[in-house]
């Protein structure tokens, strides 16, 4: 098949997007389908730029990472046509997405679409619970035409299927054992330490005051017998670090290099409450992590209370303060935890995610019909 990825987000900025599209592209080219990606051209350019189209953007106003493209996608277009797709990919719900997601209904191709990020709990975090029923709506209006709507969890699935999508499908919770691995742990270096570990976005929708309170928290009751780490990078940035001067800030990192972190570190704190899967929850449990997370969220279909982690309720600080002392102090039951994260990573490999990858957008081809029209109601059921 041809299949064309268009998105506004890519390699070589790091989210938990570009992470799982880049294990797509990957994959699909090494079964022998055509892949183009469409996306926003950054300051440099990503390693292997081999398909794809870049398209100028600018920074997103107060959060530099994110790109915004044109909504008129006349080159877009011509790349596409030039391309011949038989399916077409809308990864993202912003400019870049619009467009191929307005390309694929005109020339009546399979049109699948993704809900990687929860844009109404979003919409609440940044302006308020007036804004979450106009977020809805609009993803009713992006998402209504798909054939497929992919999304990773089934948690999200269901509340998708509840707003009235319901071709949404549960793919792309995978995660790279091979590359994740406690196998990176360096046996010869002394631990004098335990390494409480954050990896992620620094936003607002992350929940970053619990995660900040918990450190600040468990610093005050383990002292130096913790050593805490930041990796990552966004707005809240510089308020994360001058709340948290005692611990490590590493900003983002290449991917072997998190890779490594991962594996010389013994617990993964993860507050944020806002996921629709946790992807970095799953690589620091295929690194033999316990993890400490929100009981909210599709982090919640990957944890498993007292087998690979705790669960925590969302919010409450001094509650994963607590997890994290219980697990310095219990060097056993933090060993055990560790074993079950990995073996439930495993099982979790992208191999099968792209096996039943295939099978969907064939599936999405044989579906297509005739041209939707472009303008879909805009409601969603309350």
């Amino acid at each position: 098949m041809r299949i064309a990825l268009v998105t506004d987000t890519f390699l070589p900025e790091v989210n938990g997007v570009t992470t799982v599209l880049a294990v797509m592209r990957e994959g699909l080219r090494a079964r022998g389908h055509e892949v183009l990606v469409v996306a926003p051209r950054y300051p440099t350019a990503a390693a292997d730029e081999t398909g794809v189209v870049r398209r100028a953007s600018v920074p997103f106003p107060g959060y530099g990472q994110v790109r915004l493209s044109s909504p008129l996608g006349f080159d877009v277009t011509t790349a596409l046509d030039g391309f011949r797709p038989d399916v077409v990919h809308a990864v993202t719900e912003g400019p870049l997405g619009g467009i191929g997601r307005r390309y694929a209904l005109r020339k009546r191709l399979a049109l699948v679409t993704s809900f990687h990020t929860d844009f109404p709990r979003y919409a609440a975090r940044y302006l308020g619970a007036w804004a979450v029923g106009p977020a809805r709506r609009y993803l009713k209006h992006f998402h209504g035409v798909a054939h497929h709507v992919q999304t990773p969890s089934a948690e999200t699935r269901n509340e998708l299927a509840a707003h009235g999508l319901s071709q949404a499908v549960v793919w792309g919770r995978g995660v790279d054992t091979e590359l994740f691995t406690p196998a990176r742990r360096d046996a010869d270096r002394a631990r004098t330490q335990a390494t409480v570990l954050h990896v992620g976005r620094l936003a607002k929708e992350k929940d970053l005051e619990t995660l900040v309170g918990a450190f600040v928290a468990a610093r005050s009751r383990l002292g130096a017998a913790v050593r805490f780490v930041v990796a990552g990078d966004g707005p809240k940035a510089a308020e994360v670090r001058a709340q948290l001067p005692f611990a490590e800030h590493l900003g983002f990192l290449p991917r072997p290099v998190l890779a490594d972190l991962y594996a010389n570190a013994d617990l993964f704190v993860f507050p944020s409450p806002t996921e629709t899967c946790g992807l970095v929850a799953l690589e620091a449990m295929a690194a033999g992590l316990p993890v400490i997370a929100s009981d909210a969220g599709g982090v919640r279909e990957n944890l498993r209370d007292g087998l690979n982690g705790r669960m925590v309720r969302a919010g409450d600080a001094h509650a994963f303060a607590d997890a994290i002392a219980d697990l310095v102090h219990d060097g056993s039951t933090r060993n055990a935890l560790g074993q079950g994260a990995r073996a439930f990573a495993v099982a979790r490999s992208w191999a099968q995610e792209l096996d039943a990858l295939e099978p969907l957008y064939l599936a999405a081809r044989e579906r297509r019909v005739a041209a939707v029209p472009l303008q879909v109601p805009m409601y969603v059921a309350s």
